[in-house]
């Protein structure tokens, strides 16, 4: 089976901006949903961790 993407909840069908995750074997895959042909960053879930808190805390 392979990489499930999936975009935020938060995400609508008009066009814009989002990211797209995936569960990886070795963390977190992020891409850009609109240019997937430039592939993905690959973060440790310890690091994808820290950004969610850094970004929870800065829309707070």
């Amino acid at each position: 089976m392979g990489v499930q993407w999936r975009k935020s909840s938060y995400s609508g069908d008009n066009g814009g901006d989002c990211v797209e995750l995936a569960r990886l074997a070795e963390g977190v895959g992020i891409r850009d949903s609109k240019k997937r042909e430039f592939g993905h960053l690959t973060v440790s879930l310890a690091q994808f961790a820290a950004l969610l808190s850094q970004l929870k805390q800065q829309t707070v």
